[in-house]
């Protein structure tokens, strides 16, 4: 499923509307170049899981946890990270937590350390200056049915 986002604000509201669905246990992989919207989306993913505070990139510590009033939310971002490095930095701790989300920003890294359930976006910029295009695909059971409850 492809959708298209015209502004930040669109892009933030299709994260809500992600984030309402999502639970304990899920992990969304988020692929894009910079810029592509990838924290915008989670900023309004993050307000779906019920947390109202600043939502900002992980780039220089990897990880941020965000306590919601659904479920926590573990946002990591791995640009920086070698795929040999990936066992060292406790993936797992963030993505095993019955009580939270996980959300990865440049996940090829961390692919080997992942559940192969999972929803995954690919964003890109579109023709406009602010438009973006959000390609989701399901991986598994749970990925499908976040994916069909999703759907507009």
């Amino acid at each position: 499923m492809t959708l298209t986002s015209l502004s930040p604000e669109q892009t933030r509201a299709l994260g809500l509307r992600l984030g309402r669905l999502l639970k304990g246990l899920d992990l969304v992989c988020l692929y894009g170049t910079l810029g592509s919207g990838k924290t915008t989306l989670i900023q309004g993913l993050a307000r779906g899981l019920g947390f109202r505070g600043r939502v900002m990139s992980p780039s220089f510590g990897l990880a941020r946890a965000y306590r919601g009033k659904r479920w926590s939310l573990y946002h990591l971002d791995l640009y920086r990270v070698d795929p040999g490095e990936t066992g060292d930095i406790g993936i797992e701790d963030y993505v095993g937590d019955p009580r939270g989300v996980c959300v990865v920003e440049w996940p090829q890294a961390g692919l080997g350390y992942f559940p192969g359930d999972r929803l995954e976006a690919r964003l890109s910029h579109g023709r406009e200056p602010a438009e973006r295009r959000i390609a989701f695909r399901a991986l598994g059971p749970r990925g499908r049915e976040i994916l069909r409850r999703f759907k507009p």
